[in-house]
């Protein structure tokens, strides 16, 4: 269970059948993510610098899945990979920002590298991307954009000071696009996942103890998983969430509680 969707129950209620979604980032998310949307009757285009990771994902994928490798923090190479996305799909309907790395150090120890690698990853991808797909949204007079967050953008956690500027820069960033955008009947929401076990999180899990340590920062007692994402994305994509805009959700097991 945790959350997943399974596929012959999806496509039933959510309205995805045949619409277009770009997923940026072919990791834990957003692999999970491109598995539930195929799975609610949706045609997906996969977007990520890593060659690698994109062809492990594809495989993993039964239905129309297809990929483009891009360096999405560089503008022309977001609106490349935007315009090829179109071209495959004709049309996008959803957008998903699954992109993003952290460099868990203490703010002394920050780097001018650190800063910027971070920042241009997790914040200058979201901004090309969602400028270039919602550009063609608001001409249409439809559209769909996710971008994922994170509690960090929200909680001062120690280590975490790039990361965090970026994820806080989000929420607003995607806030600003979802009135901008608002009158065009283009929706912009942002998933704020908590402890989650991804790609991203793995290494950090298993060194001293972390596991268990975060677990005790969480009210439900245990971190969460990344088809316990893929819900609130397919709702978020919906046209049950047709009133929804501009707003953060939190899939964080209680940590913002606390």
């Amino acid at each position: 269970m945790n959350g997943e969707i399974e596929p012959e129950t999806s496509s039933s209620w959510l309205g995805l059948d045949g619409r277009g979604v770009l997923i940026a980032g072919a990791g834990g998310i957003g692999s999970a993510c491109a598995k539930a949307f195929i799975g609610g009757g949706a045609r997906i285009v996969l977007v990520d610098q890593d060659q690698a990771r994109l062809e492990a994902t594809t495989k993993e994928i039964h239905g129309p899945c297809k990929a483009i490798v891009a360096d999405l923090s560089v503008a022309t190479s977001a609106r490349m990979a935007v315009k090829q996305a179109t071209e495959v799909l004709g049309e996008i309907d959803i957008f998903i920002h699954c992109v993003g790395i952290n460099q868990r150090k203490p703010v002394l120890d920050v780097s001018e590298d650190d800063w910027t690698k971070v920042l241009r990853i997790n914040l200058d991808s979201a901004f090309w991307l969602a400028q270039s797909v919602g550009r063609s949204m608001v001409e249409r007079g439809f559209g769909r954009i996710i971008i994922l967050s994170s509690v960090s953008g929200l909680l001062a956690h120690p280590d975490h000071a790039p990361y965090a500027a970026s994820k806080g820069a989000i929420n607003q960033m995607m806030r600003v696009m979802a009135r901008e955008w608002a009158p065009f009947g283009v929706t912009v929401n942002a998933i704020a996942p908590g402890y989650t076990e991804t790609d991203l999180t793995m290494d950090y899990l298993e060194r001293d103890g972390n596991r268990a340590k975060l677990q005790k920062m969480v009210p439900v007692g245990r971190l969460g998983t990344t088809q316990e994402l893929t819900g609130p994305a397919l709702f978020l994509a919906s046209p049950h969430s047709s009133f929804i805009t501009g707003h953060v959700l939190y899939v964080d097991g209680g940590r913002t509680l606390v």
